[in-house]
């Protein structure tokens, strides 16, 4: 019988980190992998080459960060630069997902576990906003 296992990376765009995670089509589940820095949005791109090397991904998903009301702000429009760039170097499919709280849902999962974020844990958000886009991207039917 084939394995029609599909491997998902995701991306938490920031300016100044960006969180990366794996996820995968049979269980509908990811984890966090890491975070890279950035600079003005712009990341090491042989690091994600690396990283796309290694997980071979099926398809990709980037936070589209919207304001609350669902309106486009700036860094909508640099994330949705970030995914172009993505899809033109390593020819995948890139899926936009709405982002708003991913954050916020990251700090409640890492919160649960103590009352306060070690500076570890608070460099991980990114890398768990991350995990949670991926999840939100597979259960999306």
């Amino acid at each position: 019988m084939a394995n029609n296992t599909e491997i998902v990376l995701g991306f938490d765009f920031g300016m100044k980190h960006i969180g990366i995670a794996t996820g995968q089509t049979i269980t509908k589940t990811a984890s966090p992998l890491t975070c890279i820095p950035a600079t003005d949005g712009i990341p090491d791109w042989n690091h994600i080459a690396k990283l796309i090397e290694e997980w071979k991904p099926n398809t990709i998903v980037v936070g589209l960060p919207l304001n609350m009301d669902g309106s486009v702000q700036l860094i909508t429009l640099c994330a949705t630069k970030f995914a172009k760039r993505l899809q033109a170097k390593f020819n995948l499919p890139v899926n936009l997902v709405d982002e708003r709280l991913s954050t916020w849902e990251a700090k409640q999962r890492l919160r649960s576990y103590t009352k306060k974020l070690s500076a570890k844990q608070l460099a991980q958000i990114n890398a768990e906003a991350a995990a949670i886009l991926v999840e939100q991207w597979l259960n999306r039917d």
